[in-house]
């Protein structure tokens, strides 16, 4: 477990999402200071309770009424998805003069159950609308390659959003994060030039579901 949180080739994001206090105190005090969570309600409800020296990362989908409540203490928004919610970001960030870093989250694997951009679509990136908002900041990619046990695919996934992290990486400033990877395709992940993992299972065990 140590070699996965304290690695230096990569940020780990230790996904708590469904465990208590008292298993995140556990990783904390081995000196980790980076979480997940995916629900707002959980993620509040922890920041209040734990340490506020953790860096708190949102992983999962973020409805647009809901990003105010998270703006004033969020380290990283991972699953930034649409257009609509990076101006949300930016309006709820700009009354507290605060910016925000946001991954934007790429759908990789086509399904349509999964949130993200199309590939295809990110044009937007370089548009003066999206530099207008000064209290975003947007630092890499995020992607979740398809469920399934054909690990041709998942590094093809991976491979294609590794190419496109490249492309961006040159054109955008503090755009160097590559987060992709979670504990059932993490070595993958690494081998395709990830530096941003988000690992739940292997670090707390199976999580419980609600």
């Amino acid at each position: 477990m140590k070699e996965i949180l304290f690695n230096k080739d990569f940020t780990c994001i230790a996904v708590s999402k469904t465990k208590p206090v008292e298993k995140i105190r556990e990783i904390y005090e081995l000196g980790h200071r980076d979480f997940g969570e995916n629900k707002v309600q959980e993620l509040e409800l922890k920041f209040n309770t734990l340490p506020k020296d953790i860096r708190w990362h949102m992983i999962g989908h973020l409805q647009s009424n809901k990003v105010k409540k998270i703006i004033p203490f969020i380290s990283l928004i991972h699953s930034v998805d649409s257009f609509k919610l990076l101006e949300v970001i930016n309006n709820e960030s700009e009354k507290l003069n605060k910016i925000t870093e946001c991954l934007i989250q790429v759908n990789i694997s086509g399904e349509e159950q999964k949130f993200g951009f199309n590939p295809n679509n990110l044009d937007f990136l370089e548009n003066s609308n999206l530099k207008d908002k000064k209290f975003i900041k947007i630092r890499g990619f995020m992607g979740m390659a398809s469920f399934t046990d054909e690990y041709s695919i998942i590094r093809k996934e991976f491979k294609s959003l590794k190419e496109l992290y490249d492309v961006y990486y040159n054109k955008l400033n503090d755009f160097n994060i590559l987060s992709m990877g979670m504990s059932s395709d993490y070595n993958i992940a690494i081998e395709e030039g990830s530096n941003m993992l988000r690992i739940g299972s292997k670090i707390f065990g199976e999580r419980n579901y609600l």
